[in-house]
């Protein structure tokens, strides 16, 4: 199983030298560092251990100027390897990196007790005793790099630790920590594989720079690999991307499977005083952030965007680490909700997915925000409602319902002679109306809606309606500027509606109808004579035989498309 051991402790502690004694790298690589005799930044080195696993080590900085290079090397390891110099005992980074580790979620490891040569027997005895005091869950081995002493033991003592294996059904996700060209080979980026793998050819997203990139090659500690596992510090060749285009703190990660996101909901852990603002440290990236907390849940409200997911840890800082927390939510909205996080938090699939379901959703759309496995989601969507692809809960289907018949109800008390709406008015523009629509429990006429059992009433028209057949049957003509009182009376086959405001009988309409085969030639002047009516009159209505598809209009003169 690949794994990824991390040191940590205070400056001129010997984490370096240690780890060249054990590897035979020195991972200070930069001439800075060298001049200094100081890590300032991260160092990557293979480490072969008794029982044949080779493990990925890295070298963090141990000043307190570089924590947040420590941060960014420790998040993704599996153990830890913390080391104490047996002269000074714990000092201030080492409490500070113990911290950081605690709050990564980094339980395991190994407490390296250095120098031994340079003290006496009963100071190194002191020594290991504190440290033992210090992390009483860890092994503690007295080594010295000068000599070599402890050396093998140590190795053996890492063996013997126990980690928990990560999960198989993650999908890929690369915390970028360094970016470098080679010459004839292009853009390099590294980074501890968190989950999935990597195989040459692959597509993958940069995140959250929303850039899609393929991998030409991949190695592992300088040695090409068909495939990376999660667990090994990885280096991907990355053709077409500009060095300029990579960061440290970019993510890679497998297209569609995690959120982008400048939002945080995560159960708090605190060191200190949790302060309205501080430095959020995730994975490789460091980010200011506005703190929104309530008891032991808080949402960090991000400057910039971030890639997480369920179950991530993160690091909160000011002048020091204040504290931490573990991600609950990674695209949340922009309310502290605590019974919902609650929820969360609760970590059964059920429990998460009734959370996050409210608005209808796809099983992908959940896949993406990282929050659960394939077989969790599946096991969590059996709980909440569904339609067609997508899921919803039953309250946000009672709401939608009682909204709906409120728009119904208001539109038939409002227009009693055309109580429904058009389906496309009545549910707004989004893709899963059509999938719904059967579960608002409406009736549905044509491309209208209406309460169940609502009829077209005359209502307080009733009056109008009746003068307005009245006058039609002195007149051959009547104008009626109520729309929807005509529109109802046609309707119900007792008008028939002429041009823009007019109407005529049913009678005339039918009469003039039945004139149109015994025409000669159907013209306005033939036409109006042989109905005798005025010309307006014969006008609208053959118009309005034009629009029914009764007659077809050639310059001045009809001609029948159809018998009635």
């Amino acid at each position: 199983m690949p794994l990824t051991v991390g040191t940590a402790g205070h400056i001129d502690h010997g984490k370096t030298w240690l780890v060249r004694a054990l590897t035979g790298k020195d991972t200070d690589r930069l001439p800075e560092e060298q001049a200094r005799g100081i890590s300032i930044d991260l160092g990557y080195a293979p480490l072969e251990l008794p029982d044949g696993r080779r493990l990925s080590l890295v070298d963090v900085p141990g000043h307190e100027r570089f924590v947040r290079t420590m941060i960014a090397g420790a998040t993704g390891i599996d153990l830890f390897l913390l080391v104490i110099d047996a002269q000074e005992g714990a000092r201030p980074q080492t409490l500070e990196h113990l911290a950081v580790l605690r709050l990564l979620g980094v339980e395991r490891g190994v407490v390296a007790v250095t120098k031994s040569d340079a003290v006496d027997e009963e100071t190194l005895e002191l020594a290991l005793e504190e440290a033992r005091e210090l992390v009483p869950s860890a092994e503690v081995v007295a080594v010295s790099a000068k000599t070599g002493a402890g050396l093998d033991g140590l190795r053996a003592a890492l063996a013997r630790v126990p980690v928990q294996p990560r999960d198989p059904s993650a999908a890929t996700r690369l915390y970028v920590d360094r970016v470098f060209t080679l010459p004839g080979v292009g853009t390099i980026a590294t980074g501890t594989l968190w989950s999935g793998a990597i195989t040459a050819g692959d597509l993958l997203r940069v995140e959250p720079r929303g850039t899609t990139v393929r991998v030409r090659s991949v190695q592992v500690h300088d040695a090409a690999v068909e495939t990376a596992e999660a667990g090994q510090r990885v280096a991907v060749n990355l053709p077409g991307v500009e060095r300029r285009d990579l960061a440290r703190g970019d993510v890679l990660v497998e297209p569609g499977h995690y959120p982008v996101s400048y939002r945080l909901d995560i159960r708090l852990e605190t060191l200190h005083e949790i302060p309205a603002a501080a430095t959020v440290h995730l994975g490789t990236n460091a980010v200011p952030a506005r703190i929104v907390r309530d008891g032991e849940y808080a949402q960090l409200r991000l400057r910039d965007e971030v890639v997480a997911a369920r179950g991530d840890h993160v690091v909160l800082r000011t002048d020091t680490t204040v504290g931490g927390g573990v991600v609950l939510d990674p695209a949340p909205v922009r309310r502290l909700d605590r019974a919902r996080l609650a929820a969360l938090d609760s970590g059964t699939p059920e429990e998460i997915v009734r959370a996050l379901v409210h608005e209808p959703v796809t099983a992908a759309e959940l896949q993406g925000r990282g929050l659960l496995s394939s077989a969790q989601l599946a096991e969590g969507l059996a709980s909440v409602r569904s339609a067609g692809e997508y899921y919803f809960s039953e309250s946000w289907l009672a709401e939608l319902r009682e909204l709906v018949r409120k728009r119904l109800a208001d539109r038939a008390a409002s227009s009693p002679l055309d109580p429904g709406l058009p389906l496309a008015e009545l549910l707004p523009n989004t893709p899963w109306a059509p999938a719904v629509l059967d579960l608002l429990e409406v009736e549905r006429r044509g491309a209208k809606a209406y309460l169940p059992g609502t009829t077209a009433a005359l209502g307080e028209r009733a009056d109008a309606a009746r003068e307005l057949e009245a006058q039609l049957a002195q007149e051959e003509i009547a104008k009626t500027d109520d729309k929807q009182l005509a529109a109802f009376l046609e309707q119900k086959g007792r008008i028939r509606r002429v041009g823009d405001g007019y109407a005529v009988s049913v009678a005339l309409y039918d009469r003039g109808a039945a004139l149109l085969p015994t025409l000669e030639a159907i013209t306005l002047a033939a036409f109006r004579d042989a109905l005798g009516v005025g010309r307006r009159t014969a006008q609208l209505l053959l118009e309005r035989y034009d629009a029914d598809g009764l007659t077809l209009r050639r310059g001045d003169v009809r001609t029948l498309r159809r018998r009635r």
